[in-house]
């Protein structure tokens, strides 16, 4: 009987053991998906941004040519498709936050389509509640990555 119950032991910590394991792989493998689609997304809103920056620069473009130009930034910066994978597999905070930051982005879109550029009062606010809402995007996805998130 005893032996029985020593494999039996001896067989539950072997389980146990494989189990914590998996756990500590999977939390491991969802921790470097985020990080890579965090960076991903960064990236793709620096890069609208940057783009934008650029269409509210072109004061010898036409109002027409720059709210083109602020369109494509929305467009081939790629943030829509990846704010919605940020959707499927980030905390709350940081869905919030990456909402908050995309919107002021497309707010700043929307003053270029109008026709505002880079020197104006107007812009220069928006620029700066972008950046701020870009800075608390970035602080949220570290904490959530640090294990301070959900």
């Amino acid at each position: 009987m005893s032996t029985l119950l020593g494999a039996l032991i001896g067989v539950l910590s072997t389980l146990a053991a494989d189990w914590s394991r998996a756990n500590r792989t999977r939390r491991d493998n969802d921790q470097s998906v985020r990080r890579q689609l965090y960076a991903d997304y960064l990236a793709a809103l620096a890069q609208t941004r940057n783009l934008l920056r650029l269409a509210a620069r072109s004061r010898s473009a036409s109002l027409e040519e720059r709210a083109r130009k602020a369109v494509e930034a929305f467009r081939d910066g790629n943030a829509y498709e990846l704010r919605y994978q940020i959707a499927l597999v980030a905390p709350t905070a940081v869905v919030e936050a990456s909402t908050t930051a995309f919107r002021a982005l497309r707010d700043l879109r929307d003053l270029i389509e109008e026709g505002t550029t880079h020197t104006e009062q107007n812009y220069l606010d928006l620029r700066d509640h972008w950046e701020d809402r870009f800075a608390e995007l970035r602080t949220t996805m570290r904490s959530d990555l640090n294990g301070a998130g959900d």
